[in-house]
C-alpha cells in the first residue's frame, strides 16, 4: 500500500541514472526514511545483473544517506540506464540525486 501510494502520490524527479518517486513527510516530521532500489527485469535479463546495480546502489546511498536518514521520506530509486556503470559513477549520481531531494524538499517547505 506504501508503495502504491509513493507512485500515485509521490513527487518524480530524474537524476540520470535514477528515476526517483519521493515523498515528503509533513514539515518538522522526524522518522525513518525508507527506500526502494529498483532494476528492472526489462533492462538486464540476467539476475545477476540486476542484483549487482541494486548492490551498488544500495552501497552508494549507505555511503551518503547521512543528511536524509531521519528526515521521514519515502523513496524510490529505479535504475533506468540500458548499460551498467561502475560504483564511481553510480555514486557521484546518488550524491546529486540526494542533493536535488533536499533541495525539492526546501522548495516544497518554502512556498
Amino acid at each position: 500500500m506504501r508503495i502504491k501510494a509513493l507512485y500515485q502520490e509521490g513527487r518524480k524527479l530524474t537524476v540520470w541514472p535514477f528515476r526517483i518517486h519521493c515523498r515528503f513527510p509533513e514539515q518538522g516530521t522526524k522518522a525513518e526514511t525508507k527506500v526502494l532500489i529498483w532494476a528492472p527485469k526489462s533492462l538486464f535479463k540476467h539476475a545477476v545483473d540486476r542484483n549487482r546495480m541494486r548492490r551498488l546502489m544500495r552501497e552508494a546511498y549507505r555511503l551518503n544517506k547521512d543528511e536524509v536518514e531521519q528526515r521521514g521520506w519515502e523513496l524510490s530509486f529505479n535504475y533506468m540506464d540500458k548499460e551498467q556503470q561502475s560504483f564511481p559513477q553510480i555514486e557521484k549520481a546518488m550524491k546529486r540525486a540526494l542533493k536535488r531531494l533536499v533541495e525539492e524538499e526546501e522548495k516544497l517547505w518554502k512556498n
